[in-house]
């Protein structure tokens, strides 16, 4: 079942597969803000990364000694999450450990993601919780907004805006891995112009403390996003590189990609959250459209 919210300024749709956002519209002009999901640029919208963010080496991890397979950013995004409580600006999603999970990944675990609309605002929220002894795992978004959003606007006529202006953290990445040996201040005290070049080995990470901001702008336009979030250790900012592709993603992430001198085990695993039978994990952030 697809969720929708609604109110006077704004309507989001929400799918049940990947409990993904496909469409977040500000009505007075209609525009569109979410990427389509052309699958000749990239397929997927806004997809929930879990129980993994990034990619691991091999794509594999091992637990307690006992190797197990993972693709890239996890399963969550290819699930079909139930659809627990719907109102005119609220939708619940819940996904829950089965017997196809537990051969890749062996925790008992119960993921609620809540979208709430309050005016051009949405806001993801994640809950996790466990029945086993203990948990591992990371939990990330990935929406794509598109850029261009507005006729006569090109992708570079947008940059991204850091707010709090300060330097952060760079993570660089080696293949798909976080190369730790290079980590470096980014240049986020000041706005950077979109460029094809930004992406040229993959996404931009960067560690994150505290409230962050981060926006898409443009001189030529009033229209833009803005993704907040409070203590979320890192975000991705990515397009496909050489593709041409007309969007941007701006992920918000707790977790991240095997660093290149990763052992495979999870219990040493950069950026995992650890969970004990009893507790729960939350973390949210907000999309605010302008």
């Amino acid at each position: 079942m697809t969720a929708v919210l609604e109110n006077e300024m704004t309507r989001v749709v929400i799918n049940e597969e990947g409990a993904e956002v496909s469409s977040f519209i500000l009505k007075e002009e209609n525009l569109e803000y979410i990427w389509n999901g052309d699958p000749e640029f990239w397929g997927r919208q806004a997809p929930v990364l879990f129980p993994f963010v990034g990619r691991l080496k091999d794509d594999t991890y091992s637990y307690q000694g006992k190797s197990y397979p993972m693709s890239q950013h996890g399963f969550a995004r290819d699930k079909v999450f139930i659809l627990e409580e719907i109102t005119e600006s609220t939708a619940v999603f819940l996904l829950t450990s089965d017997a196809e999970t537990l051969k890749v990944y062996p925790f008992e675990f119960e993921l609620r993601i809540r979208y709430d609309l309050n005016e051009k605002s949405l806001t993801v929220g994640y809950e996790v919780t466990t029945e086993s002894d203990e948990m591992y795992f990371g939990i990330g978004g990935h929406p794509a907004f598109n850029v261009p959003l507005v006729e006569d606007t090109k992708f570079g006529s947008y940059y991204v805006h850091f707010a709090p202006s300060k330097s952060r953290f760079l993570l660089p990445l080696k293949g798909p891995y976080v190369n730790l040996e290079e980590k470096t201040l980014a240049q986020t005290n000041t706005s950077i112009q979109l460029n094809r070049e930004l992406f040229k080995n993959d996404a931009m990470i960067l560690e994150t403390k505290g409230e962050n901001a981060f926006s898409i702008l443009s001189d030529k336009t009033k229209r833009g996003i803005t993704l907040f979030y409070d203590n979320l250790p890192y975000v991705g900012i990515w397009s496909p590189y050489e593709k041409e592709a007309p969007f941007v993603c701006i992920e918000p992430w707790a977790g991240i990609a095997d660093t290149t001198d990763a052992t495979g085990n999870i219990e040493e695993k950069m950026g995992m959250n650890h969970l004990l039978k009893g507790e729960v994990f939350t973390g949210q952030y907000m999309i605010t459209i302008k």
